[in-house]
């Protein structure tokens, strides 16, 4: 077993205390690299394992990923091990290489909220449900994360 470099873009894989509810915000803070290809962010109900270990996620409540060639922010929810449909609407792309940024993910009765440098950027209503069982925070991709709440 090698030991790994906190700082070798592993990502950042964090426990939500006592799972999600109705009111409670996500942040994550950081700066894109200078060549990004993607990013992802992942609300889950465990986290993964091992990479690559298919269905060691559990279910995910919401996940982000986002592609700077495409200047798309896919949201999409995985139950029972099966995706749903993806959502693609944007107004605008809120990323550029070498620039920070902070992201907001706030959980509503209904819905997240997303928004980053505090402009409302999409929405994604809840398929999973209950929300105390989404307990995992994952981001990983072309990024330096500065701050992650």
């Amino acid at each position: 077993m090698e030991e790994k470099d906190s700082n070798d873009n592993e990502g950042y894989t964090g426990e939500i205390k006592g799972g999600l509810r109705p009111s409670m915000k996500l942040v994550v803070m950081g700066i894109v690299n200078k060549k990004p290809q993607s990013m992802e962010v992942l609300v889950s109900s465990q986290p993964r394992e091992e990479e690559g270990a298919e269905g060691a996620e559990g279910d995910v409540g919401l996940q982000l990923k986002i592609s700077f060639k495409e200047k798309a922010i896919q949201r999409n929810a995985r139950l029972n091990g099966k995706w749903g449909p993806a959502e693609n609407t944007l107004s605008f792309f809120p990323f550029a290489s070498g620039e920070p940024f902070k992201m907001e993910i706030v959980c509503e009765h209904q819905q997240f909220r997303i928004l980053v440098d505090g402009q409302p950027l999409c929405g994604f209503s809840h398929r999973f449900t209950p929300l105390a069982s989404l307990t995992s925070l994952r981001v990983c991709g072309d990024l330096q994360l500065t701050k992650v709440a």
